[in-house]
């Protein structure tokens, strides 16, 4: 064999144990994810404050091995965002609340987590992305079994402690007398979330059946059915929704797919008659659609829960902006996070605004805020041309992940940390689906 072919023999074999190692970080990050509530509230409730940023320390690691192993990948949306979050770091001490820890927790966002996604997009591959939804499948039973638990018992049972062994229970305000579960998050965010990245997957194996055990899916889809009413939340049957027409889409672009949709309808239609027999099912979905018709009188119906939640939130922030005369560089970063405003004013939640987009205007100001809005919206631009190539070439899995990644990249809540893994987690599996070469 030539000193040629041995080099690079051995080349072959660092970057391999290179990507190794950064893929068990990965999924370490993953599982955390998953479990972080879980350890909160049942297994570690005396530590659920440093077990808020569990995942940072993870975050960290990945960084600098990346970037010590040369695996960083270049990219414009990456450096312009470091850049922005570090500008608005030094402002918020110049301009701002001037608070260094709550500034530092504020600026990880960006510069920890929003890494990550280019990261995860290098490191791991085709295969790896859908292992993920395997595992996805697997959990959604025992999850689907939790929730249930949780729907059906009082907040003081054991199933429903809050985070730190909270008595009060961790439900959040639903209808008719019962909560929204958080399942094994610390919120009902994370369940919502959980659900929607498999309600993803469960589209995408059916339009490649081959690649899972088609009793698992069916199950995995039979516990999806039983999951929106059990998690009273229209943002995850809204998601389903939008899953279901991204799958519908890959059908008509691709017409390999066209008959595989009708084949998934028929079994879907199928297993939502056997489901809707249930006494459980029954009843959840009177409580969901209760919860839906009080809240479509507030929020003004579809209009009000779907386009100004949404496709308002730019208008949103740029009003918030100039009716609260907010300083042109903001109030400073982390701020508007449930911890940040903990820390400063001893309890107020969203001291800035709910919503992510005016989150960040309120924070960063309106040059920096409007330019990390502009990143992330760029960056799902620019996921959702690759992805549509992908599709039309044969390959639907980027495109069905982009269902939830256009929501959760763009406009999730990454002011809490579960919500921020999610969009994380999902924008890096997209780019990973990408990966054509590995």
């Amino acid at each position: 064999m030539s000193d040629v072919a041995i080099s690079l023999k051995g080349t072959k074999e660092i970057i391999y144990s290179d990507n190794l190692i950064l893929k068990k970080g990965i999924w370490l990050y993953f599982f955390l994810l998953l479990f972080e509530g879980a350890l909160r509230k049942w297994v570690l409730p005396s530590l659920s404050a440093p077990l808020l940023i569990v995942r940072d320390p993870i975050a960290i690691w990945l960084i600098y091995t990346a970037w010590k192993r040369d695996l960083i990948p270049y990219s414009s949306f990456l450096i312009s965002m470091v850049f922005t979050a570090m500008l608005s770091l030094v402002t918020t001490f110049l301009a701002g609340h001037g608070n260094l820890f709550v500034a530092i927790y504020g600026a990880r966002i960006l510069v920890l987590h929003f890494p990550l996604i280019f990261i995860i997009g290098n490191v791991f591959s085709r295969k790896d992305v859908v292992k993920i939804g395997k595992i996805m499948l697997y959990f959604s039973v025992p999850m689907t079994v939790l929730i249930a638990l949780q729907f059906y018992s009082p907040q003081s049972a054991w199933v429903n402690r809050g985070v730190g062994g909270d008595m009060d229970g961790a439900g959040f305000s639903g209808a008719m007398g019962y909560f929204r579960p958080p399942g094994t998050f610390s919120f009902t965010t994370g369940n919502t979330m959980f659900y929607a990245l498999l309600g993803a997957y469960i589209f995408y194996f059916f339009l490649e059946r081959k690649r899972v055990n088609t009793w698992i899916l069916i199950l995995s889809a039979i516990s999806l059915f039983i999951a929106i009413p059990l998690s009273i939340s229209r943002t995850l049957l809204f998601q389903v929704i939008i899953a279901f027409l991204f799958a519908c889409i890959a059908g008509v672009i691709n017409r390999k797919f066209s008959g595989r949709i009708l084949t998934t309808v028929i079994l879907l239609i199928v297993a939502l008659s056997i489901v809707s027999t249930t006494e459980v099912f029954q009843k959840s979905t009177e409580v969901f659609t209760t919860r839906i018709e009080s809240a479509s009188k507030f929020e003004g119906g579809i209009e009000g829960t779907l386009l100004d939640r949404y496709l308002g939130g730019l208008l949103g922030a740029l009003n918030h902006s100039t009716s609260q005369n907010l300083p042109f560089f903001g109030h400073g970063m982390g701020l508007g996070t449930n911890a940040g405003s903990m820390i400063l004013t001893g309890g107020v939640s969203f001291l800035i605004a709910e919503e992510e987009w005016g989150r960040l205007v309120g924070e960063m100001g309106i040059l920096f805020g409007l330019a990390v809005i502009f990143i992330r919206l760029g960056l799902c631009f620019s996921l959702a041309f690759k992805s549509h190539n992908e599709l039309v070439k044969g390959s639907p899995l980027a495109w069905m992940l982009l269902s939830i990644g256009l929501l959760i990249i763009p406009q999730g809540q990454w002011a809490q940390p579960t919500a921020l893994g999610f969009g994380v987690l999902v924008g890096g599996l997209i780019m990973a689906s990408l990966n054509t070469s590995k």
